[in-house]
């Protein structure tokens, strides 16, 4: 017998705890001086959010008497965007970002320094100008620890470890709370919220090879769209150049921007022959694509399981430059492939990295219907968020920038909206009841001779096969209806593990199903866009084409599967042109 669920009320709800949700929560906190009531619920305990596996750096505009600029950090990332991102959010988000790493800087993070004491910065891909500030090759995880501790001093802030949300409760088009399940007892329970922030991360688990932990599986994503809310520009999937083989950890393009070579079986630098101006600090799309095709052209190295690749090399830095700027990397290369970089090059190859779309947003955070039209009370921030800065290819460094940015821009705005308001949360009963019969009636409650795990695996290999570097209509079309298949049998799949307590069998079918829906408008995406841009490229549409997809597309589910809807991308200053490097 399912019994009533306890309601847990806060002013404001905050889900997930990585580099977004901590800056929200910060500001929120650091605004209201106590006054506001914040929850910060996640599904695994703060610091081990996705977001402390950031490596490289973080892009801010320093130096402008060295020749650095507002300007230029925005003609960057939106060239790198190919012309997909919103320029208005792109002129915003760079204003802000010096402060942040001032403010990270007072509040005692470890930056990497000058022998003048003064924050260093490094070259990354795509930046015309080193703007990358670092903390070694370990920023994220510093940025998260640095953050995490200024949090611990405000008493206004619940932290809520290891709960799993399973849906947004949005009534009239306002947001008023959540269900979650409490992993550790298995209860189910509903927060009541006068507003919410989502930040929630991206959904790389999609694929099998792969830098995101385990855990990063579109919660976020689906949720929202489940409610009604647009995702958008979901078939720009970011592949990162370095992934380690076999396993997929990230290899940072740190090891680049420190001077690291591409180098293929015949001992090449081969980037001289797609990015002469740039060579390996191209940016992410382009040197992940000169990658695969110099692979399938047999210039690689046979890999296991076909992880075929190429080498990293990074032996000409020498020994004291690589501990002192590499030392995570070098750390990574002796125990996950048995290899000291000092002496031998790395093996590596284009890796799923980044989600560039999300849920629909605009320039202040607000969560969108397909109308433009904002859910009342409920922001995006980060990952999970397509605002959009990224566009259809992310510039390295660009995203915990973006997480800092729009995460103080979402608290700033909800700050704001419960200082202005006092309205209660009405809570739809029918919602409630829906959302727990789900879970345990059935799914938990449910017998099937399908295997949750099988259909995962099947799930990622599939995205791997069909929506990797190189795409084609067909290949995306067979994507989609092995997907629906996936879905059919996902509904026979029985969770064998018929407790509550710290019942990971749930919660691994909760986030399986969060991965067909996303996965599904990945695929639906990608086919619908008959042409090449950024992290997008097809083989049977080999050109960007301006006249007929300078355009984002909107998500949006019904009973037969997504719904397709386009809106125009926002030029204020700067008009599509041809991208070299």
């Amino acid at each position: 017998m399912i019994k009533t669920p306890d309601i847990i009320s806060h002013d404001l709800l905050i889900v997930g705890s990585g580099l977004a949700g901590l800056r929200a929560a910060y500001e929120v906190a650091r605004l209201s001086k106590g006054k506001l009531d914040i929850a910060l619920i996640s599904k695994l305990h703060v610091m081990r959010s996705h977001s402390v596996a950031a490596e490289g750096g973080t892009a801010a505009v320093l130096r402008p008497e060295e020749g650095d600029s507002y300007e230029l950090h925005e003609w960057d990332t939106i060239k790198g965007s190919d012309f997909l991102a919103d320029q208005d959010a792109v002129e915003k988000f760079v204003r802000i970002m010096p402060e942040e790493i001032l403010m990270l800087d007072h509040m005692g993070i470890p930056w990497s320094r000058r022998k003048d004491g003064r924050i260093d910065q490094r070259p990354f891909g795509g930046h015309t100008f080193p703007r990358a500030v670092f903390a070694a090759d370990k920023t994220g995880f510093f940025e998260m620890q640095t953050l995490y501790d200024n949090l611990l001093k405000y008493d206004n802030i619940t932290f809520y470890n290891e709960w799993f949300v399973t849906s947004l409760i949005i009534e009239d088009k306002k947001f008023e709370g959540l269900t979650a399940i409490e992993m550790k007892t298995g209860d189910f329970h509903v927060f009541k919220g006068r507003a919410g922030i989502i930040a929630t991360g991206g959904a790389g688990i999609l694929y099998g090879f792969t830098t995101y932990s385990r855990t990063v599986t579109g919660d976020g994503l689906a949720m929202a769209y489940r409610a009604g809310i647009p995702l958008k520009d979901m078939e720009f999937i970011q592949f990162h150049p370095t992934g380690l083989v076999p396993s997929g950890i990230l290899i940072s393009e740190a090891a680049r921007g420190e001077g690291g070579y591409l180098i293929n079986n015949k001992g090449e630098r081969f980037m001289k022959a797609y990015a002469p101006e740039r060579m390996e600090l191209a940016p992410r799309d382009i040197v992940s694509r000169s990658m695969v095709t110099e692979i399938m052209q047999g210039r690689g190295f046979k890999g296991p399981r076909g992880l075929d690749y190429l080498y990293l090399d990074l032996r000409h830095l020498g020994d004291e430059k690589i501990k002192e700027r590499l030392p995570f990397i070098r750390e990574i290369a002796i125990k996950f492939a048995g290899i000291d970089p000092i002496d031998e090059p790395i093996p590596v190859r284009p890796v799923a990295h980044y989600t560039m779309g999300g849920i629909h947003s605009d320039t202040d955070a607000r969560v969108l219907y397909a109308d433009s039209t904002p859910v009342k009370g409920l922001w995006a921030a980060g990952e999970c968020a397509c605002i959009s800065i990224h566009g259809a290819n992310r510039l390295g460094t660009n995203s915990t920038a973006a997480c800092l940015a729009y995460g103080r821009i979402a608290g700033a705005e909800a700050y704001n909206y419960l200082m202005s308001k006092n309205d209660k949360p009405s809570l739809s009963q029918e919602l409630i009841s829906h959302e727990e019969s789900r879970i345990y009636d059935k799914m938990l409650g449910k017998r099937g001779e399908e295997n949750l795990y099988e259909i995962k695996n099947e799930l990622r290999q599939t995205m791997d096969q069909k929506a990797y570097v190189f795409r084609t209509g067909n290949e995306l079309a067979e994507g989609i209806k092995k997907i629906k298949e996936l879905k059919e049998r996902f509904k026979k799949a029985e969770v064998t593990d018929k407790s509550r307590v710290y019942n990971t069998d749930l919660i691994s079918a909760l986030e399986l199903e969060n991965m067909l829906d996303v996965a599904e408008v990945v695929l639906y995406s990608a086919f619908a866009r008959t042409e090449s841009r950024g992290a997008h490229y097809r083989f049977d549409y080999p050109k960007r084409d301006d006249a007929n997809w300078l355009k984002h597309t909107l998500a949006v589910k019904t009973m037969e599967g997504p719904a397709l809807a386009y809106i125009p991308v926002r030029i204020i200053k700067w008009l599509p042109v041809e991208r070299k490097y």
